[in-house]
């Protein structure tokens, strides 16, 4: 009993830290999807990244003016009853974590 319980809280630790690990611009990066996507669908009230597709690269670049910090990319599942392919997702971070852009695409 007591080692089904201490794996059983191993299990919990490192699904925590796996879970803390995602930086706050993904997160960002998902809210800022989803005002500018219910724009054009306001009946879309849910946007899920799959974290297991995320690419998220440390960038030093610009765009225009505006320096590019982070860029993250992957597979966003958005609610629609038409269908659950997944779209490719772009997002660009500035300094101190503005999102810059997001972009959905079908594929």
């Amino acid at each position: 009993m007591r080692y089904t319980l201490a794996v059983l809280a191993g299990c919990l630790v490192l699904s925590a830290s796996a879970i803390a690990q995602v930086p706050a611009e993904v997160e960002a990066c998902r809210l800022s999807g989803l005002v500018a996507i219910k724009e054009r669908s306001p009946s879309l009230d849910q946007i899920t990244l799959d974290m297991d597709s995320l690419a998220i690269s440390k960038a030093d670049t610009k765009v225009g003016d505006t320096p590019i910090k982070m860029v993250i990319m992957g597979d966003a599942y958005l609610q629609r009853e038409k269908s659950d392919k997944p779209n490719r997702f772009v997002c660009l971070v500035s300094e101190k974590g503005k999102v810059v852009l997001t972009f959905f695409t079908e594929q």
